[in-house]
């Protein structure tokens, strides 16, 4: 989900256009295979889950049911009232916190799985020169707050309007190995497009998080079902490690 955009373009989304935000996500992954993936790596069953970059609520959406205690964590108010709302309209029983991933108000070792979910990735170009400073911050809190034997779960894109898995930029590239080389992640990738019910629908409810370019494309191939790409980055935690 992440495009190299500056700062401000996602924050003046993040800050005020949250509930279009939800709205475009709501027609991702027409297929379901997200939850189904990270089910076959584990089972949230009873556990205690922290998500990172809660956003609007998407993998709250999916596995609060499963968990026994699920808190997400956001930086953007605007984000949270959306969440909130999603919550209520399901039901749902889920705890928001408003904070930075940077510094989590969190004790050690509280949840069994952890995730970050299409969150990390602007780090790479909002900060071009220190992006392993910031990322690795969150990294090493992510560390700090999972149990032994816990999971650690990073979501991010390998495109959006691609027919086959790339990060969308040699800056994400460049950072996805990083996770998996420095950090000791695996990468797992699934497709997750978009169904919209018309080619009108899937530009305006696209275009003003990605640009005119995939708008364009999109009218080009005359594409109701939009595809994408997902990354998940799993590492399990030893045992007393």
């Amino acid at each position: 989900m992440v495009l190299s955009k500056p700062m401000d373009h996602f924050k003046n989304i993040y800050t005020h256009k949250a509930p279009e935000y939800h709205h475009m996500i709501a027609s991702e992954d027409v297929e379901k295979n997200l939850l189904s993936t990270l089910e076959q790596i584990t089972l949230f069953r009873g556990k205690t889950i922290l998500d990172l970059g809660t956003g609007t609520g998407r993998l709250p959406l999916l596995i609060a049911d499963r968990a026994c205690t699920l808190i997400g964590l956001d930086l953007h108010r605007a984000m949270l009232i959306e969440n909130r709302f999603q919550r209520e309209k399901t039901s749902g029983d889920w705890e928001l916190l408003q904070g930075d991933m940077q510094t989590l108000p969190l004790p050690s070792r509280w949840a069994d799985v952890v995730f970050a979910g299409w969150a990390i990735g602007h780090l790479r170009s909002w900060y071009a020169r220190s992006w392993q400073t910031h990322i690795g911050r969150i990294l090493d809190e992510m560390h700090r707050v999972v149990t032994p034997g816990g999971n650690l779960f990073v979501i991010e894109t390998l495109g959006t309007g691609s027919l086959v898995p790339t990060p969308p930029t040699a800056e994400l590239s460049e950072y996805y190995d990083w996770l998996e080389t420095e950090w000791g992640f695996t990468r797992q990738e699934i497709q997750t497009d978009y169904q919209f019910p018309d080619l009108e629908s899937a530009v305006s409810r696209t275009a003003f998080f990605f640009g005119q370019e995939l708008a364009e494309k999109i009218r080009a191939n005359n594409w109701t079902r939009l595809p994408e790409w997902t990354g998940v980055w799993v590492k399990q935690m030893k045992v007393g490690g």
